[in-house]
């Protein structure tokens, strides 16, 4: 019908045109009527094509919703509370808050509240070290001990930088032997990134803290900060233990950490963001605007594998300060996180451009907490559900 209608008054137009004469004003005014209206039935046309091509789309596209709306409600094995944040180009794809922030208050939980990214921390500590082998101030293949010339440990003369990022280093402990001889192993080490921390403060002449701190502020993450001792934490929610469905909150200063072992502790878990701030640092980082393309291609290409509970114990590789499951049909890296009653992951799918951010406030200490199965269950549902949606393909 439209197009009976669109062929009708093309044909009329012509005629028109034919007859048209500059000093015709009638005619030169039904003419541009008439043009009026063939634009508005085009557009028409349009835009009904178009509605209906994203109502097609919705509906292929969206098979991931239902099926993470349905996840979160589950209460088997545990209760899911925390946030989702899943972005692709740019844009949100997917979120939800659900649970508390403050179960004694009911305080609903926010995708705007802070949280202690525990692990996530490493791969901005490997970013930092990248930035000045960039400048020519480290060299990934020098032994350690000639940036911490002051650490009397018999093997750091033997431990290069480059086994500290990729967790071959052996080490456990900074006053025990080494495990294995460096770089012939997979060992993840929390004090091998602690003393990444010191290179880079012997290094830059700067506190840890101070470098981190300020390349926050340069990519516009105004709400991640490391963590100190005594100081303001703006919107930073409470961690929460769960045990025989008993939630407690867990008090930071029961840890049992020292200001001096807190210091040595944050480049490897120390660092507070939220959900917007990491989905930033993410974009930033996998789009070539914090590293150039020579090392950024570095940090993400695996030289060593491990398996980690927050990508179902799989062993894939391990690059710098990242995971890449390089064994499932969607490649995806990323990063778990635990500690101090909060759980996270965070992975990112280069072929389509896809972010997914899952933090939760509450950690799992029934079963074998350790292993982390029970810890990171809801974080592996959703990354299972994800990577095999149209977001993953």
């Amino acid at each position: 019908m439209i197009y009976n209608k669109l062929d009708l008054y093309i044909q009329l137009l012509a005629v028109i045109r034919a007859k048209n004469n500059k000093h015709n004003i009638l005619m030169r005014y039904t003419f541009n009527i008439l043009t009026l209206a063939l634009a508005l039935i085009i557009s028409s046309c349009g835009n009904t094509n178009n509605k209906k091509n994203s109502v097609i789309k919705t509906q292929i596209v969206d098979d991931y919703s239902v099926k993470l709306d349905s996840l979160i409600l589950t209460t088997n094995p545990r209760k899911f509370n925390g946030i989702v944040l899943i972005t692709q180009n740019g844009e949100t794809m997917y979120s939800k808050e659900y649970g508390f922030s403050d179960f004694e208050k009911k305080t609903p939980i926010s995708i705007n509240d802070n949280f202690r990214i525990q692990s996530n921390s490493k791969q901005i500590t490997a970013v930092l070290i990248l930035k000045e082998v960039e400048k020519g101030k480290i060299n990934l293949n020098n032994s350690i001990n000639k940036y911490l010339p002051e650490l009397k440990s018999t093997w750091a003369d033997s431990v290069t930088v480059h086994q500290l990022l990729n967790m071959s280093s052996g080490i456990v402990d900074i006053e025990k032997p080494l495990i294995f001889k460096p770089g012939k192993g997979y060992r993840y080490s929390n004090p091998g990134y602690g003393l990444l921390g010191s290179i880079l403060e012997n290094v830059t002449g700067k506190e840890f803290i101070q470098y981190a701190n300020q390349l926050f502020k340069e990519l516009g993450m105004n709400n991640t900060y490391c963590y100190e001792f005594d100081k303001s934490n703006s919107r930073l929610v409470n961690g929460h233990s769960l045990e025989k469905g008993k939630v407690n909150i867990v008090e930071f200063d029961s840890i049992g950490f020292t200001k001096e072992s807190w210091k040595n502790f944050i480049p490897a878990g120390g660092i507070i963001s939220n959900a917007h701030d990491l989905n930033i640092w993410d974009s930033k980082l996998h789009k070539g605007e914090i590293l150039n393309s020579d090392f950024y291609k570095q940090m993400i290409t695996p030289t060593n594998r491990g398996p980690h509970a927050a990508f179902a114990n799989d062993t894939i590789g391990y690059a710098y300060g990242l995971r890449i499951h390089d064994l499932h049909s969607t490649k995806h890296l990323g990063h778990g996180g635990r500690g101090i009653g909060f759980v996270s992951i965070k992975f990112y799918i280069p072929e389509t451009d896809v972010d997914v951010i899952i933090w939760e406030n509450i950690y799992a200490m029934d079963d074998d907490w350790r292993g982390g199965n029970l810890v990171y269950h809801f974080e592996n549902e959703i990354r299972k559900i994800v990577i095999n949606s149209s977001l993953g393909k």
